[in-house]
C-alpha cells in the first residue's frame, strides 16, 4: 500500500512539474486568477475554473485565511469594534496554525486538478501575509513567504526565496506572442495606509522599472493583490474605507507615469481583495486605456454579509455608490457592473484575430459571465490610441474629484435612512405614551 502511494504521488508530482512548464513553452490563449479563498469553506467554484481550463492559474492574494479573526464585542473588557474598542479584531496566528491552513487549502480536491493541470503562479495580500491590513511592520513576514512559496512550489533555488517581498515575473509564450506577467507586492515594503507613502519600497520599485523596460512582449499582465484603479473608499467614506492604490496617490501616479515612460504597450492590471467582481479604467494614465480587471472572491463575496432576500439591498448601494472609473456595459448581470458572489477572472487571447484580441471577464460559480470586456490590442497602443476625450473624459475623472454632494451620497443616504428611523422610533415611542395616557385617564373615569 505504501508502495502505490508512493507511485501516486511521484506521478503527481511529474505532472504538475509538466504542467509548470507548459505554458513556457507553448502559445499561451487561456489565463485564470482569483483571490480570497477561505480554506475552510466549501469551494465548488474550482469546477467552473477546471472547465474553462486554463493554462495558467494566477492567485491574486487571500490565498488562505491565516490570521484569527475575533468576534464582534462592543461590551465589556475585550470590545473589538466601535471608536472606543481595546482589543484588536484581527491577530496573528501561529506557524503550525498557517501551515495547517495552507496544508488545508493545497489539498482541496478542485484545486488539486487545476495544479495537475494548470501552471499555477501568485502573489500574498493581508490574510495570507499573516494579519489583516498590515504592512512592512508585521514581524512574521518572513516566516510567512516562506509558507506561501511552499504552497506555490516555487523551486528551492527560486530567487523569491532569497529577496525581501515576494514580487516575480513571467515571461510566457513563443517569441512574437509572449505574455509577461508581472506580480507585484504590495505587503512586504508598505508604508502605513493613511500616510501616503511607499507601497512597493525602493528595492521593488527599481526592479519594476526594469521589468518594464525590459523586452518588449505583446501582452503584459500587472497582479496587485490590492485594487489599482478604483477608489472606492473616496465615495463609501466615512461609513468604511478599502485599501487600494488610490489611497496612495503619489506611488499611483508614479506607477502611471512608470508605464507610461516606459512606452510598453499592452499593459493592464488584474486584482482582487474587496469581496466583488468589477473591472474599471482610466484612460489618462498611460497614453492609452489602463483596464483593471478585479476577481474577488474565490469564496468570500460582500452579499454573503445578508441573507439571500436582502441581497437587492448590497446590489442597489453597488449602483448608488458613485465610480467614474468602472466600466459600465449593457451586458453585465446587474446594473451596478458588479458582482458580489463567489467569482473568478478568465481571460482568452484570440492570437488568430488581427489584430489580436481580449476577452477578459469575471465569472459566477457556473463559469458564466457577470461582466467583461472585449480588448483589441490596437486600442492598448499609444502611437494608435484611439481615445476620444469626449466620448471617454468620464475615465478621466477620479473618484476624489467629484463634486462632494455626489461624492458622499452614499453616506448622506444612510445618515438620512438612519435619521429617519430614528424619528419614526421617537414617534412610535411617543405615540405609545400617549395611547396608554389615554386608557389610564379612561380608566380613571370608569
Amino acid at each position: 500500500m505504501e508502495r502505490l502511494l508512493a507511485v501516486v504521488v511521484g506521478v503527481l508530482q511529474v505532472l504538475i512539474a509538466s504542467a509548470g512548464s507548459y505554458a513556457d513553452n507553448h502559445l499561451l490563449s487561456r489565463i485564470a486568477f482569483g483571490s480570497c479563498a477561505n480554506q475552510s469553506a466549501p469551494q465548488p467554484i474550482w469546477d467552473a475554473i477546471n472547465k474553462f481550463d486554463p493554462q495558467v492559474f494566477i492567485w491574486l492574494g487571500d490565498n488562505i485565511y491565516g490570521d484569527i479573526r475575533q468576534p464582534f464585542k462592543i461590551l465589556g473588557k475585550e470590545r473589538t469594534i466601535g471608536p472606543w474598542k481595546n482589543v484588536r479584531r484581527f491577530v496573528p496566528s501561529s506557524h503550525s496554525q498557517m501551515l495547517s491552513r495552507y496544508n488545508m487549502a493545497k489539498n482541496i480536491p478542485g484545486y488539486s486538478r487545476l495544479r495537475a493541470n494548470a501552471k499555477v503562479i501568485g502573489t500574498w495580500d493581508d490574510h495570507d501575509y499573516g494579519l489583516n491590513d498590515a504592512g512592512k511592520e508585521f514581524s512574521e513576514k518572513i516566516t510567512n513567504q516562506r509558507l506561501l512559496l511552499d504552497f506555490l512550489d516555487e523551486p528551492q533555488d527560486s530567487p523569491r526565496r532569497k529577496q525581501a517581498g515576494v514580487y516575480t515575473s513571467y515571461t510566457l509564450g513563443p517569441p512574437g506572442k509572449q505574455v509577461k506577467i508581472i506580480l507585484l507586492d504590495t505587503r512586504y515594503h508598505r508604508d502605513p495606509i493613511s500616510s501616503d507613502g511607499s507601497v512597493l519600497g525602493e528595492s521593488q520599485w527599481s526592479w519594476l522599472g526594469k521589468e518594464l523596460r525590459g523586452p518588449p512582449s505583446t501582452i503584459t499582465i500587472i497582479g496587485s493583490s490590492i485594487q489599482v484603479i478604483s477608489n472606492l473608499s473616496a465615495t463609501t467614506g466615512p461609513l468604511f474605507y478599502m485599501e487600494s492604490w488610490g489611497r496612495f496617490p503619489k506611488e499611483r501616479n508614479r506607477l502611471f507615469k512608470l508605464i507610461a515612460d516606459s512606452k510598453r504597450d499592452g499593459v493592464f492590471f488584474i486584482s482582487g481583495d474587496v469581496h466583488f467582481g468589477e473591472i474599471t479604467r482610466y484612460d489618462c494614465g498611460a497614453g492609452y486605456p489602463l483596464y483593471d480587471i478585479t476577481s474577488s472572491g474565490l469564496t468570500q463575496a460582500i452579499e454573503k454579509v445578508l441573507p439571500s432576500p436582502l441581497h437587492f439591498i448590497v446590489r442597489f448601494l453597488a449602483w448608488f455608490t458613485p465610480s467614474t472609473m468602472r466600466a459600465m456595459s449593457q451586458t453585465c448581470r446587474y446594473r451596478s457592473c458588479t458582482y458580489g458572489e463567489p467569482n473568478f477572472g478568465a481571460i482568452e487571447i484570440d492570437w488568430d484575430a488581427f489584430p489580436v484580441t481580449l476577452k477578459i471577464q469575471v465569472r459566477d460559480i457556473n463559469g458564466l459571465p457577470v461582466t467583461g470586456v472585449n480588448i483589441s490590442l490596437s486600442e492598448l497602443q499609444a502611437q494608435n490610441s484611439t481615445i476620444k476625450v469626449r466620448q471617454d473624459r468620464r475615465h478621466c475623472s477620479l473618484e476624489v474629484m467629484l463634486p462632494w454632494i455626489v461624492k458622499y451620497r452614499l453616506a448622506i443616504l444612510v445618515y438620512s435612512v438612519l435619521a429617519l428611523l430614528l424619528l419614526a422610533l421617537v414617534g412610535l415611542i411617543y405615540a405609545a405614551t400617549i395611547v396608554c395616557r389615554m386608557c389610564l385617564s379612561k380608566c380613571k373615569i370608569d
